[in-house]
């Protein structure tokens, strides 16, 4: 298993979502903060590359563990003084909520169209 992962968020029907055959998502929907996250990472683009992993690499920011609720859990993003809520589709990718999370968003020219 990879120790960061990639997803690519993007816009639909005016929503944050993301694919991930991998794990049986599609069109999994960024909610309750995490939207506006996303929306701060993507710097104003309609597709973002998201790198997240449980362990620091360079460049990344922070989120720290909040609490956990309806099955998601709550991070605080201090970079952007933001929190926003995680569902638990989170859990496909960890066996348990991680502490902290690491992220870089990556804004970039693609070859598709969504």
């Amino acid at each position: 298993m990879n120790a960061i992962r990639v997803i690519v968020p993007y816009k639909y029907e005016g929503l944050w979502v993301f694919d991930d055959a991998s794990v049986g998502l599609e069109r999994e929907p960024f909610v309750s903060g995490a939207d506006r996250i996303v929306e701060r990472l993507a710097e104003g683009a309609d597709r973002v590359a998201l790198m997240f992993s449980a362990t620091p690499f360079p460049g990344a920011l922070r989120l720290e563990w909040r609490r956990e609720e309806y099955g998601g859990n709550w991070y605080y993003l201090p970079d952007f003084n933001m929190e926003g809520w995680l569902c638990p589709a989170l859990l496909k990718y960890f066996d348990a909520a991680p502490k902290e999370l690491f992220v870089i968003g990556e804004v970039r020219k693609w070859n598709e169209s969504r």
